[in-house]
């Protein structure tokens, strides 16, 4: 089973998006292994986003991440990093097809909605930022032999 770090970001939060972005994920099979509402702090941010430390776009990346609330989810299911970029769409809501989170709710660049980790060993890494292997469950669901 594989699991990655989804975070919908201050403007989907600001938004009141969460509720139909989750919806998505869930609606695709992905469980949610954990999830918690938070402030991310600057120090965490620039953890998080250390490979673009000393590009153009990080000072702004790491105010607008830690602007205010985000909601942190740990999903899970068959090619759970895949099928959760997919669902998202590409990096730029003005460059995202319809049907895709991006696509149907940013039109901005510079705000789009939701990161997802894009590898599984960034994905352990990420979430060993945000959650302890204690806050991850552990669930059987009988469903998953119908959705993989």
């Amino acid at each position: 089973m594989e699991r990655t770090l989804i975070i919908l970001k201050p403007d989907a939060v600001q938004r009141q998006l969460v509720g139909q972005i989750i919806a998505r994920f869930e609606a695709k099979g992905l469980q949610i292994a954990a999830m918690k509402l938070m402030r991310i702090s600057r120090d965490l941010a620039e953890r998080h986003y250390a490979v673009h430390k000393g590009k153009d776009f990080y000072p702004r990346l790491i105010e607008y991440i830690t602007a205010s609330p985000v909601v942190v989810m740990v999903l899970q299911g068959p090619k759970a990093i895949e099928v959760s970029r997919k669902l998202m769409g590409k990096t730029f809501g003005s460059q995202a097809e319809p049907g895709t989170i991006r696509g149907d709710f940013a039109l901005c660049d510079t705000f789009n909605l939701v990161h997802g980790s894009d590898a599984p060993d960034t994905a352990a890494t990420e979430i060993a930022l945000y959650f302890t292997q204690d806050e991850i469950l552990e669930s059987d669901r009988q469903i998953t032999r119908w959705v993989s």
